[in-house]
Order: C-alpha cells, then sequence, then structure tokens
C-alpha cells in the first residue's frame, strides 16, 4: 500500500461517508487536505466498531486492537498508512486518536448520561479530541478553543441523531435534565414532540450555540485556508441547528438534510469574510 494510494482511499472514504465533512476540508491545500481525511477516517473507523453489529466482547478487541495500530508501522492498511504518514508531517498528539477509542470504548460500557459533566467528558473524548487532532494540522496551539469547538458539533449531532441513538439503546441528553423539564424516555421512543420536549431541545440548543460561539475563537489563531475550512465546518453544523429549530425539534423523522447548494453556499458566504 503506497502513501498516495492510502491517501487516495481516506479522501474517497470521507467523500463518501462525510459529505459535510469534505465541503470542509476541500478548502485546505493538498497535505493538510489529506492529513484531515487520514484523522476522519481514523474517527469513523472507531465509530462504525462501536456502532456495528459485532458482540460486544469483540467490538472491544477491534478498538483495543486500532489504539494499538498506533505504536506500529502499517503497511497494509490504507486508512492506517494514511494516518502514520499524517503523524510523520504534522505533531498530531497520540493521546487524542487513543481519547477517540477510549470514547468508542465507553459507548460499549455506558448508555445514559446522569448530568452534562458526564456528558461533556464523553464528548470531550469522541469529538473534542477530533478537534485537538485537527489543530495540529492547521498549524495552531489553540487547544482549548478546538477542544470546545468539538464539542459544541457533538452537541448538535446528539440533537440531531436522538432517534437514531436510541435505536443504539442509547440516551445522550442527560438525565437530569430529561427528568427537570418532565421528559420521559418513553417520549423518544414514540417520538413525541410535547411542548416539554421543544422546552428542553430549546435549552439543548442554546447550550450547543454557546460552545459553538466560544469554539470559534480558534479563527483567530489560524492561517486564512484554515479558518475557512473551520468556518466551513461552523456554518454547515449552524445550519443544522437552525433547520432543527425551525422543525420545532422535531427530529424524529430523520436529520435534515442540507443540499450541496447550501453547503456550497455556506463555502461561499466563508470566503467573502
Amino acid at each position: 500500500m503506497t502513501v498516495d494510494a492510502a491517501y487516495s482511499e481516506v479522501q474517497r472514504l470521507t467523500r463518501k461517508r462525510a459529505r459535510n465533512f469534505a465541503y470542509g476540508i476541500m478548502v485546505l491545500p493538498r497535505e493538510k487536505r489529506r492529513a484531515i481525511a487520514a484523522i476522519y477516517a481514523y474517527a469513523r473507523r472507531v465509530d462504525d466498531i462501536a456502532d456495528g453489529d459485532l458482540p460486544g466482547h469483540d467490538k472491544r478487541t477491534h478498538l483495543e486492537s486500532l489504539r494499538s495500530a498506533l505504536n506500529v508501522e502499517p503497511t497494509e492498511d490504507a486508512m492506517l498508512v494514511a494516518l502514520a504518514d499524517a503523524r510523520s508531517r504534522f505533531p498530531i498528539p497520540v493521546e487524542s486518536l487513543r481519547a477517540l477509542v477510549d470514547g468508542g470504548l465507553q459507548d460499549l460500557e455506558q448508555q445514559r448520561y446522569a448530568s452534562f459533566d458526564e456528558l461533556h467528558g464523553y464528548c470531550c473524548k469522541v469529538a473534542g479530541a477530533v478537534g485537538v487532532a485537527c489543530v495540529a494540522v492547521y498549524g495552531s496551539d489553540d487547544v482549548e478553543h478546538a477542544e470546545t469547538l468539538g464539542v459544541a458539533l457533538q452537541l448538535i449531532n446528539i440533537m440531531r441523531d436522538v432517534r437514531e441513538d436510541w435505536e443504539l439503546e442509547r440516551v445522550y441528553i442527560p438525565q437530569d435534565e430529561l427528568a427537570s423539564y418532565g421528559v420521559p424516555e418513553e417520549d423518544l421512543a414514540d417520538g413525541r414532540t410535547s411542548d416539554a420536549w421543544r422546552a428542553l431541545m430549546t435549552f439543548q440548543a442554546q447550550r450547543a450555540r454557546a460552545y459553538l460561539q466560544d469554539g470559534l475563537e480558534l479563527l483567530g489563531s489560524l492561517d486564512s485556508r484554515s479558518a475557512l475550512c473551520v468556518s466551513t465546518f461552523a456554518g454547515l453544523y449552524r445550519t443544522t441547528l437552525e433547520r432543527i429549530e425551525a422543525a420545532d425539534f422535531d427530529v424524529f423523522g430523520g436529520p435534515p438534510h442540507l443540499s450541496a447548494l447550501t453547503k456550497l453556499r455556506i463555502v461561499g458566504e466563508g470566503l467573502r469574510r
């Protein structure tokens, strides 16, 4: 497996599996674009294992193997070959990649979160860690805002994917907040959008937007093309959040769809800034 072939594969995967992500990285120079695609492919592999159909023991074995692979020189797996080359070119902290595996393992063990403090710790692993890995490629040392931005995007994902997560027997909205707003889990199972549900989700949206605004302080430390990449990610997620709000928080029929034209418009808005 040559390095160029490996990068071609992770970029193909990104275009196929993460179309929003692909619109963000398209504005980066070649080396950075390829490195970010390799990071995405690693995170995607973790998610696919954790969310897949294998028995729990096998999932754990595969995830631990994926973590161990960070310590050896790969030769055949395209994702690992591309990631190893990216790590040789950019100071991607291995701890951030290990944290992604920790998040996948946590999904095997924990399906409910008592409070936002608990949920925040999980989000730092599965999404904040992606921000920390990517910011090393962008060329900034603003790890704090990179992690915060990753958490913001994960909070929007949680709102968007309530139905999908329920089908995986997971509820990420904190249990104390469900109780405080009077939303039983049966409402999630039935797809019921009550006044209590809308009030709960309004609160979730306000928090996600606050994290997004804080995380975007990262832009001040980035070069123009990296800043455009990050602002495109943020714009796509902000638009998704606005669509969720416009639908009165009825997320049970599937996630809102952003057309290719909408995505290109968001990229264009970033170019005009």
